[in-house]
């Protein structure tokens, strides 16, 4: 590029300068160039460690108010492509900048209209940071609002199921491991962190320690307990964690492992979409539909906030009807 210019302009100089003059011209043009050229290079590499060091603060700032470590890779993950894309100082990115990126991201992904709104819920938690700490005036996310999505009404096992699977365990880990991921509604990710001295039988429960590493207590019924101490009872390993791979050397079980169980035995009893999470909502609906009161769910789910909640807890028709029948007809 440069030696282009330098080219075009002794070119255009021919007919007007003697050659130690066209000489002079070009040894000047080269030296003001090469000083255009070191500026922009610094100015770009000023603008990459600028944005590096926005994007860290924000990531530590969050990891001190108790993020888990997956979030926080989600966080960065999605400001660092955002700002590669739209190229510009983290200072300098305005609200059509990012409308344009997720309209652009959306479109060459295909990914879904919630997809698209958890990102935009980062980027206003990014830029709300950002404003908070007085490092821009204005968050750019602000006129960007919540992006609407369909309602989708996500299933729950039937009682029918749960106890199709029960029925079928092949071993009294697994029996265990569904009555309690059934009763309590626990996260598969705090299941596979409780040992075996978390467990409470006389009082049937136990010690999580859920997002944010936020402790909380959760129960299970008399089932769920004789099955679980017959599975310890069982064992005749070493390990302290409350639940073990089946072969040696007995590892701790994983969040892998238990999704791969759970999937090979849904497909070996013809019963769809088996996963840890389906049981969480099952607990959260039968919970409402019983009239279980939402403050308390959410305690037990360990949700900050309660539209969490309500996402969580699918009220049956039939209850509504009945609802109607008591309260207003």
């Amino acid at each position: 590029m440069k030696e282009r210019v330098i080219h075009n302009v002794i070119q255009e100089m021919l007919p007007f300068l003697s050659n130690n003059q066209l000489e002079k011209l070009k040894k000047i043009l080269s030296f003001e160039l090469e000083k255009i050229e070191f500026s922009k290079n610094k100015d770009e590499k000023l603008q990459i460690e600028s944005n590096t060091q926005l994007i860290e603060l924000f990531i530590s700032a969050k990891r001190v108010e108790g993020c888990s470590e997956k979030s926080l890779g989600y966080y960065r993950t999605a400001i660092e492509k955002m700002v590669i894309e739209i190229n510009k100082p983290i200072k300098e990115i305005v609200t059509d900048d990012l409308r344009i990126y997720l309209t652009n991201y959306q479109e060459k992904k295909n990914l879904s209209r919630m997809t698209i709104d958890n990102m935009r819920r980062i980027f206003s938690s990014f830029f709300s940071w950002l404003e908070d700490e007085d490092y821009i005036l204005k968050s750019p996310v602000r006129r960007i609002h919540k992006i609407k999505s369909a309602t989708v009404v996500k299933e729950t096992y039937t009682d029918e199921s749960l106890e199709i699977m029960r029925d079928n365990c092949k071993s009294l880990r697994d029996l265990a491991l569904i009555d309690m991921l059934t009763s309590t509604g626990m996260r598969i990710g705090e299941l596979v962190l409780l040992n075996i001295e978390d467990i409470n039988f006389n009082e049937r429960e136990c010690i999580v320690f859920g997002k944010g590493n936020k402790e909380r207590i959760v129960y299970f019924d008399a089932r769920t307990k004789i099955h679980l101490k017959n599975y310890l009872e069982s064992r005749n390993d070493k390990n302290n964690a409350l639940f073990v791979s089946l072969k040696k050397p007995h590892n701790r079980i994983t969040i892998g492992g238990i999704e791969t169980r759970l999937r090979k035995l849904g497909r070996e009893l013809n019963i769809p979409r088996v996963h840890p999470h389906k049981f969480r909502r099952t607990l959260a609906t039968i919970a409402i539909d019983k009239g279980m009161p939402i403050e308390q769910l959410q305690r037990l789910l360990g949700h900050q906030r309660i539209d969490t909640t309500l996402q969580y807890a699918m009220v049956k028709q039939s209850n509504v009807k009945l609802a109607h029948k008591k309260y207003i007809s």
